[in-house]
């Protein structure tokens, strides 16, 4: 069942309830690929508290973290696990490199999996992601 335009699926709303009680980093992604909500833990790696940057277009929170991998090879927003995730609606995983909004680079490890309904339909994108600190995040090599 389809959420009527303007709001979120229980499925979505299930997983933000969760992501709000984890210590672990996380940010959802609706069906449409908005940047729905990140928690507490995700907002020390991303640079900025979610009740100042709220809903945002994923293609511009993507360019805004200048994603790579992890030799400094730029990374595809479509090429990234959530990106994966999202397009491919298969889970993923890597390494990689990306930029917070408070400008440090930072090393982490990312997971995510598309979030199905009970139906099989696709409701959005959980990404889990934690920082690999004894990690050096290398240069983004130049286009």
């Amino acid at each position: 069942m389809e959420a009527a335009a303007g709001q979120k699926s229980l499925p979505l709303i299930l997983a933000r309830e969760l992501a709000s009680n984890l210590a672990t980093p996380m940010f959802l992604m609706d069906d449409a690929g908005t940047l729905v909500f990140y928690n507490d833990a995700a907002e020390l790696l991303i640079g900025r508290p979610f009740a100042e940057l709220g809903e945002i277009a994923s293609e511009e929170f993507g360019q805004v973290l200048e994603l790579s991998d992890a030799d400094g090879n730029r990374l595809l927003r479509r090429n990234s696990p959530a990106g994966i995730a999202f397009f491919e609606h298969r889970p993923a995983h890597l390494r990689l490199c990306a930029t917070g909004y408070d400008g440090v680079r930072r090393v982490v490890e990312a997971t995510a999996y598309p979030l199905f309904g009970a139906e099989g339909e696709m409701h959005g994108v959980v990404n889990v992601f934690w920082q690999v600190d004894d990690a050096k995040a290398p240069e983004v090599e130049p286009d």
